[in-house]
């Protein structure tokens, strides 16, 4: 399906970061055949004020093992879907959204539960970009709660809450919950929902015009995402094998996060 973006001016989208990757509407098979979603169980994370904005270089080992890819392929996909800062959270436990009114009114009208929130309000400390979503995902929760969640964008991967059960999940509030959570836990519905979909497959093989085109959508092509991320992938790779510390982007640019590639 084509991406519903007409709502969001791309100089916005530029200035935040962020792009509306995975923004189609993927159909579930039987949720029986879905692999779930990994949950962070792990102790020390729960403890760590760190979960929220930053990816150690385990966890990213760990998934790629799961997925049998590359590490660089991985954050290859984070860095053009997240931005260059690669973050998951705009808060601790306030991930980073993108509220899509088109996709809202779809899944509000078909919602299983279309009761509103009650006593909802938006994050504090939020500004700018990060504050017009929450605030139009936290007016859209008092309307129809289950709708608002599915017809938004989460986390550092940008999966549409109506792909839940593609990302290993029983409900959108158990996603949405999973993916308030830790960065860690946004890469494991990541890696989930490519499983479910057989996305890996194109990621594994580095087939960045296939990869882009299921996520990103047939637009992919105009917005050069394929472009991006190979060449992004190039740059991971490169550093993995130099030893680098910092994320440098294909520009030249750092990253403001400083992540040690394997």
């Amino acid at each position: 399906m084509s991406r519903l973006l007409a709502f969001i001016a791309s100089g916005i989208l530029m200035m935040a970061g962020v792009t509306l990757g995975n923004a189609r509407d993927t159909k579930s098979g039987p949720e029986s055949k879905n692999t779930p979603v990994k949950v962070d169980t792990a102790e020390s994370r729960k403890k760590d004020p760190n979960r929220y904005s930053r990816l150690s270089d385990s966890d990213f080992e760990k998934v790629a093992r799961q997925l049998n890819v590359e590490i660089a392929a991985i954050k290859a996909v984070v860095l053009i879907e997240a931005g260059a800062e690669m973050q998951g959270f705009w808060a601790p436990g306030v991930p980073v959204i993108n509220f899509d009114r088109s996709m809202y009114n779809r899944y509000a009208a078909s919602a299983t539960d279309k009761k509103g929130a009650k006593g909802e309000k938006v994050p504090s400390g939020l500004k700018g970009y990060a504050l017009s979503e929450w605030t139009q995902l936290i007016n859209a929760r008092k309307n129809n709660a289950q709708g608002a969640n599915m017809g938004t964008f989460w986390g550092m991967f940008q999966i549409g809450g109506f792909n839940y059960k593609l990302c290993g999940c029983k409900s959108v509030d158990e996603f949405v919950r999973l993916m308030s959570y830790s960065e860690f836990e946004q890469l494991e519905l990541f890696a989930a929902f490519l499983l479910n979909t057989g996305y890996v497959k194109d990621l594994q093989s580095r087939n960045w015009a296939a990869f882009a085109r299921k996520y990103n959508g047939p637009n992919y092509a105009r917005r050069g995402y394929h472009t991006k991320m190979a060449n992004a992938y190039a740059k991971f790779k490169s550093e993995s094998k130099g030893g680098k510390s910092k994320t440098t982007l294909p520009d030249g640019k750092v990253a403001g996060k400083e992540l040690k590639v394997k």
